[in-house]
């Protein structure tokens, strides 16, 4: 191998060593959501409709700590409600729904798309 070669080899190395270094400082910075201090967290989220949606975010600390219920939209975003803490709801989290299988879903839309009159 040439000089050229193991040079080369060695920046690789090295930009490749540099990646997980500026995710972690990123992570540690405004930009990356460092901000917050743990004042803020996403507790749930429910979509309404492509541009709705509920989004429960906990905010403060220690005794100051609350549930805000926020109602968001492209244009909008409003306090729907504000409740103390669930801790309970965090740890029993709902049964989620089974998904149905993608060659279910396939054979009722070729089903579908057969019938008269769809045309």
């Amino acid at each position: 191998m040439t000089s050229q070669g193991i040079t080369s080899l060695l920046w690789f190395i090295a930009v490749i060593a540099m990646i997980p270094l500026a995710l972690w400082l990123l992570k540690r910075t405004p930009i990356g959501g460092a901000a917050s201090h743990g004042l803020m967290r996403s507790i749930a989220v429910l979509p309404i409709s492509p541009n709705q949606r509920i989004v429960t975010v906990e905010v403060g600390r220690g005794d100051q700590r609350r549930w805000l219920v926020l109602g968001v939209t492209a244009q909008n975003i409003a306090t729907l409600h504000e409740m103390a803490p669930q801790d309970d709801a965090l740890a029993a989290p709902a049964a989620p729904v089974p998904a149905v299988p993608f060659a279910q879903l396939l054979s009722r839309l070729r089903q579908d798309k057969g019938q008269p009159g769809d045309r």
